[in-house]
C-alpha cells in the first residue's frame, strides 16, 4: 500500500511512507460508505521537457499519452506548455497556435483513438484582436475528440531574480478574462488552472464552491521557486479545498535561459501525496476515489463552517 514505485524519485517519499498509514485508515473508512460512485478512477499525470521542436513535443505527448492508456487512465494531464517553449518571448508569439489548427487536431484525434480524455494544460493560443500577445490556454478535449473546455490563465507570471531568472509573461501574454466553470469528467468535475494561478486561493475556492473535485495546475515552475514551493503549494489547495489535485510539470533545461523543476504529481483531499513522476520525462497515476473525498468533506465539514457574515464570499466570475 506504500507504491514506492510512484514516489521513490521524489523528495517528499519519507515523509510519504510516515504518513501513509494513517491515510490507509481514512481510506478504509470512506470505501464503507454507501454510494454508487465508480471505485476505479485513474487519471494520469504527465512530466516532459519541451523544446521549441513542436513535433518532437508531439511525439514525446503522444508516447506519454499511450502509456497513460495502457495503464487504464481516464483522463491524462499534459504540463503548460506542452505545445513548445520558445527560446525568447517573439519567438513564443511567433509560434502560436489555433484552437482549429493542426497540432490541436492530432490531439483531438488522439484523444479519439484512445478513448480518453485529455488536459492540454497550457498551449500558446493565436488571438485576432492582438498580433504581439498570445493567450495561455488550457484546453480539455473529451474522449470523442472535442473541446470541453477552455481556460485562459488569468495571473501571469513576471519575475526578475538578478543572475538567476527573469521572466515577464505580461509582456507577451494576455491574461484572462474570467473563470470556467468545473467540467463534467469521467472521473469528476475538474477546475481549470495553470501554474502560477496555485499562488492565489481564491481561484481554487471559487471553483470548489462550484463543484470541483479536483483541481488542476498545470505548469512549468521554475527551479528557483519549485524546489522551495511546489510541494507545499499543490498539498495546500488539496487540504484548504477537500480537493484531489493533479498538477503535471515541466521538468529540465529547454534551452540556455530555462530550466523547470519538474515532480508532477497527484495529491488526494487529505493532503497526501499519491503519486510523483520520476526525473526526466515520466508519466504516473493515481485513482479519484469520490467515496473518499466525500468522506473527508463529511468529517471535517469546513464549508459548513465559513464565516461568510464576516469576510464574504469569493465570487465567480465567467468574464461574460
Amino acid at each position: 500500500m506504500l507504491l514506492p514505485a510512484l514516489c521513490s524519485s521524489c523528495s517528499t517519499y519519507r515523509t510519504i511512507l510516515i504518513r501513509k498509514v494513517g491515510f490507509f485508515r481514512c481510506s478504509i473508512m470512506s470505501q464503507t460508505t454507501s454510494s454508487n460512485l465508480p471505485k476505479s478512477n485513474l487519471v494520469a499525470v504527465c512530466q516532459m521537457t519541451s523544446t521549441d521542436d513542436k513535433e518532437t513535443n508531439f511525439k514525446t505527448c503522444d508516447d506519454l499519452i499511450h502509456r497513460a492508456a495502457e495503464m487504464g487512465a481516464k483522463v491524462t494531464f499534459l504540463p503548460e506548455c506542452c505545445d513548445y517553449v520558445g527560446n525568447n518571448s517573439a519567438e513564443s508569439v511567433d509560434m502560436a497556435i489555433s484552437l482549429d489548427g493542426k497540432l490541436v487536431s492530432r490531439f483531438k484525434n488522439l484523444a479519439k483513438k484512445c478513448s480518453m480524455w485529455l488536459s492540454l494544460g497550457g498551449i500558446h493560443l493565436k488571438e485576432v484582436s492582438e498580433k504581439n500577445r498570445i493567450s495561455n490556454a488550457h484546453v480539455m478535449i473529451n474522449s470523442n475528440g472535442e473541446i470541453a473546455a477552455v481556460y485562459k490563465k488569468t495571473h501571469l507570471f513576471d519575475v526578475n531574480i538578478p543572475k538567476v531568472v527573469t521572466l515577464m509573461e505580461t509582456g507577451y501574454t494576455i491574461p484572462g478574462q474570467g473563470m470556467v466553470e468545473p467540467v463534467v469528467t469521467p472521473v469528476g468535475n475538474v477546475g481549470l488552472a495553470v501554474c502560477y494561478d496555485v499562488r492565489f486561493p481564491e481561484l481554487s475556492i471559487a471553483l470548489a464552491e462550484k463543484g470541483a473535485d479536483i483541481l488542476t495546475y498545470p505548469s512549468a515552475f521554475t527551479q528557483t521557486t519549485g524546489m522551495a514551493h511546489w510541494e507545499v503549494l499543490l498539498r495546500s489547495r488539496a487540504i484548504e479545498n477537500q480537493c484531489y489535485v493533479v498538477a503535471a510539470a515541466q521538468t529540465g533545461k529547454h534551452n540556455d535561459k530555462r530550466t523547470s523543476y519538474g515532480h508532477a504529481m497527484i495529491v488526494d483531499p487529505w493532503g497526501t501525496v499519491l503519486a510523483c513522476c520520476r526525473e526526466g520525462t515520466d508519466v504516473c497515476v493515481a485513482n479519484i476515489d469520490l467515496n473518499y473525498l466525500q468522506s473527508v468533506r463529511q468529517r471535517m465539514p469546513i464549508w459548513n463552517h465559513r464565516r461568510h457574515d464576516i469576510y464574504g464570499h469569493v465570487l465567480f466570475n465567467d468574464g461574460k
